[in-house]
């Protein structure tokens, strides 16, 4: 499964929990929006991760 950046953006926005974990990342990691949003993908969606299924339905 590959990371885009598209759908990952869209995951977040229809998911209030994604989008608190993303703030967050942003907070503690003081990271850009994309770099968060690519750490969230890796830590949430790849390799059987919580929110895969959701990703994978975009």
């Amino acid at each position: 499964m590959q990371y885009s950046k598209s759908k990952m953006e869209l995951l977040v926005k229809n998911n209030a929990e994604l989008t608190k974990r993303l703030k967050d990342i942003m907070k503690e990691h003081e990271l850009e929006k994309s770099f968060a949003l690519k750490a969230l993908y890796h830590a949430e969606v790849k390799e059987s991760g919580r929110f895969m299924k959701d990703y994978q339905e975009l």
